[in-house]
């Protein structure tokens, strides 16, 4: 097996204290749960791996031309301006490791697959195994991790280096989830 890591949506509108998602619940969940440091953990255990990190995150144009308005999810992203790229809220929050070697996907849904170019580096470099954290489960994480399954990938969530907006969505989330996924800690790696 060749894993790679895929890391989405840690990016500041989402998880920063000061970010336009933050009254989601985010920032609070990734606090109590310690995700920053588990997600500083598996990043070092991946790398000593040399594994490829992946990073990805949702942005739009500045137009947001990309964007489906009509989307109970993204439909407000435009009226108040969250998810542009190349500003603030669409850089990794700093407590996420980026090194320039790192590959990073813009998506523009849910999901890391959806007109990205995330399989074109999968297949490239033979991955075949995912290990999977980001923001949220119930989002980026379940949508991601389905996709995966699907492709033919072996899909692993690293459950303590996810976040949900609450306790409720993120861990039924990762009931459902163990149908087509393992579950771990990053500890257990």
């Amino acid at each position: 097996m060749v894993t790679a890591l895929l890391l989405c949506d840690f990016i500041n509108e989402t998880v920063d204290k000061d970010g336009k998602l933050a009254g989601r619940g985010y920032p609070d969940f990734i606090e109590k749960h310690s995700t920053f440091s588990n997600l500083a953990k598996l990043t070092k255990k991946a790398r000593d791996q040399n594994m490829l990190i992946i990073h990805v995150k949702v942005a739009f144009s500045e137009s947001y031309v990309e964007l489906l308005e009509k989307s109970p999810l993204f439909g407000l992203v435009k009226k108040f301006g969250a998810f542009k790229i190349d500003t603030w809220g669409t850089e990794f929050h700093k407590n996420i490791d980026v090194k320039k070697e790192d590959p990073i996907v813009i998506k523009h849904r849910v999901g890391a697959f959806y007109s990205t170019r995330l399989e074109a580096i999968l297949k490239s470099r033979n991955i075949d195994s995912i290990l999977l954290a980001g923001v949220a489960t119930d989002l980026v994480v379940a949508t991601t991790a389905r996709d995966a399954h699907d492709r033919g990938y072996e899909v692993t969530i690293i459950a303590d280096c996810c976040a949900a907006s609450n306790e409720e969505d993120h861990n039924n989330v990762l009931k459902l989830l163990k149908k087509i996924a393992t579950i771990k800690n990053v500890l257990d790696l």
